[in-house]
């Protein structure tokens, strides 16, 4: 069975109450992905995929969700500042229903507005050079995803 597209608090009811988070940033070149503990207090950069073709690059992702005992999965949507969704709000809707069908852990999609900007002024407030930038920003996004995530889910009712 497929597993279930849901925005992130509705996808949180289909995970048990404990166990880690894959967050993924995916961009048109690569997937930055981070992880969370457990009891989903911190997310934790893990690596950044480099795109090739769908199947390599869920086959990577379900790999690591594997060997960190993941529950489920955090994507990104981008949506645009006026709420709409554009071309890379589809195209990742999309990655999520193809990896849905390769997964039975539920995925949840979660507004990452200004995610990738955040990180780049975080970056540059710590010096860090424009080729470190480039190399580290994908990853740092899933991790500013995945907390402003598990951030949320802590602060629901």
């Amino acid at each position: 069975m497929p597993a279930l597209i849901l925005p992130l608090v509705e996808a949180a009811a289909h995970w048990p109450a404990r166990g880690a988070l894959i967050g993924l940033d995916l961009g048109t070149k690569t997937i930055g992905v981070a992880v969370s503990d457990p009891d989903r207090r911190l997310a934790t950069g893990v690596t950044t995929i480099q795109r090739k073709a769908f199947k390599v690059d869920a086959a990577a992702l379900l790999k690591i969700a594997g060997e960190r005992a993941t529950v489920g999965f955090v994507l990104g949507l981008p949506i645009n500042m006026d709420g709409s969704e554009g071309p890379r709000a589809q195209s990742t809707r999309a990655f999520a229903r193809n990896l849905s069908q390769l997964t039975e852990l539920a995925i949840a999609l979660w507004d990452e507005r200004l995610s990738t900007a955040a990180v780049e002024r975080e970056l540059i407030g710590m010096d860090v050079s424009r080729a470190r930038r480039a190399e580290v920003i994908d990853e740092h996004a899933a991790i500013f995803i995945l907390q402003g995530a598990l951030d949320r889910l802590r602060s629901r009712p």
